[in-house]
């Protein structure tokens, strides 16, 4: 006797996870704080990127970051970004990868600039003071 399989949920019956107003607003700091370009978060929609990609001359080729990254500053920042939900490490069948890719919570982040129409812009001196403590000491905040 055959098992009745099971159909998945189509896309538009899932309802999309809501987030905390703090944790939208710490999620957007810290985008805009990190030394990445929007290229960067447009490239991680699509497909996952290697750290060696981001680092050196590499990353400023591919437009990823407007200055030349060393590897312990960007996987810092990235470390930062996948703790405030942003980013995700990419794992394969062997294990956990060097390579990154946006969580939901980092794309509903770039959907809603696009809808919105906002420029791509540096965050005020306030914003990285800010998100430097709160990285910095880890505050839930």
């Amino acid at each position: 006797m055959s098992q009745p399989t099971a159909t998945p949920p189509s896309p538009s019956a899932i309802a999309p996870i809501s987030y905390s107003s703090k944790s939208w607003k710490r999620a957007k700091r810290a985008v805009r704080c990190a030394p990445f370009q929007r290229k960067f978060y447009n490239t991680m929609r699509e497909h996952s990127v290697p750290l060696l990609e981001i680092v050196g001359t590499s990353g400023q080729e591919a437009g990823y970051v407007a200055s030349m990254q060393n590897e312990l500053t960007a996987e810092n920042v990235l470390m930062w970004l996948i703790q405030v939900g942003v980013l995700r490490r990419e794992v394969d069948g062997q294990g956990i990868t060097d390579s990154f890719r946006l969580t939901p919570l980092g794309t509903r982040l770039l959907e809603d600039w696009e809808a919105n129409g906002e420029r791509w812009r540096s965050p005020s001196i306030g914003s990285r003071i800010k998100n430097s403590l709160i990285q910095w000491l880890r505050l839930p905040f």
